[in-house]
């Protein structure tokens, strides 16, 4: 049933049902769940919130999702589909770069995304329409079929993984009210204590020039674009040894 939520509008799924008119649309419904999740994230959300803010029962919204699940695979979709997918243009890096920016900007704009990876990945008409995109980017490069899928795969799970660890650095901090520059300045006289001088050379050398340069512990940003940039140089070798 959850498919042909998805594909609802090639499949004419409400315009067949019979009974009553409906009071509400499975976009309606949708919508609010997305706007539900935004504000207070993936693990707060449940069927009986989403009931509430359309002004239904819970059992009759289970008239038009089956399942929280499924909810949330259509909520992954739609929001998939209110990213851009530009023409594709300039060289090779500039469109892993285009597509892997329009991946980091969607997970932060929608945060529950990095949650509902643990979910089934539904496959509607944005995912597809997304993956169609993104292989369009590689065709006619040199990379043969399934080394344009695993570029593909390669840039949407450095992205996810990097958006995470910003998200969840976001979180902590918002959550604890401390930032990483209060955490180290109130915990370093007992690190001092434990790890004197000397007994990590490399690791005090490179955590010293990371802190001096971000003022924090680490920049997840900063991160992510380094291993953007080694993908790029790994797909390019790639062509290189292929031509």
């Amino acid at each position: 049933m959850v498919l042909r939520l998805l594909w609802r509008d090639h499949l004419d799924v409400e315009q067949g049902r019979r009974g009553p008119r409906r009071k509400l649309s499975v976009d309606q419904v949708i919508d609010a769940a997305i706007v539900l999740a935004d504000a207070d994230g993936l693990e707060a959300l449940s069927m009986r919130k989403v009931a509430e803010a359309v002004g239904v029962s819970v059992m009759s919204l289970y008239s038009y999702v089956p399942h929280r699940s499924g909810l949330i695979g259509l909520m992954v979709d739609k929001v998939i589909g209110r990213s851009p997918r530009p023409e594709h243009s300039g060289s090779l890096a500039d469109r892993v770069r285009t597509f892997s920016e329009i991946l980091w900007d969607e997970y932060h704009r929608h945060p529950w995304l990095v949650d509902a990876q643990s979910h089934r990945p539904w496959i509607g008409p944005e995912i597809s329409a997304r993956y169609e995109w993104a292989l369009e980017a590689f065709e006619g490069t040199g990379l043969d079929d399934i080394a344009m899928d695993h570029t593909v795969s390669l840039i949407e799970s450095h992205a996810s993984a990097s958006a995470a660890g910003s998200i969840n650095a976001q979180r902590l901090m918002e959550g604890s009210g401390v930032s990483d520059v209060e955490w180290w300045d109130a915990n370093a006289p007992l690190l001092e204590l434990v790890m004197p001088a000397g007994s990590f050379p490399i690791s005090s050398r490179v955590g010293s020039a990371v802190g001096e340069k971000y003022q924090a512990v680490t920049s997840h940003r900063a991160i992510y674009e380094y291993g953007l940039e080694t993908i790029i140089l790994g797909v390019e070798a790639q062509l290189q040894s292929r031509a």
